[in-house]
């Protein structure tokens, strides 16, 4: 027989889903990164300042590979 909606909902995620919830948490994080840092090697010094980073420090961050924290 087949299941309705209501039965189908209440059944537990399988382990499966878990793992497919952290790979695209994960996934999200590093594009972030990619675009924070993308986005931090483009700044004036004078901003940079603004938000207490040397150009130095700036372009190191912004050297660092998108699976780096």
């Amino acid at each position: 027989a087949a299941m309705t909606r209501s039965e189908i909902k209440t059944l537990p995620l399988s382990p499966r889903t878990g793992l497919v919830a952290r790979l695209a948490h994960v996934i999200s994080q590093a594009m972030t990164r990619h675009r924070d840092r993308k986005a931090l090697s483009q700044l004036d010094p004078h901003l940079l300042r603004d938000i207490g980073l040397s150009p130095d420090e700036a372009k190191s961050e912004a050297a660092k590979p998108f699976w780096h924290a």
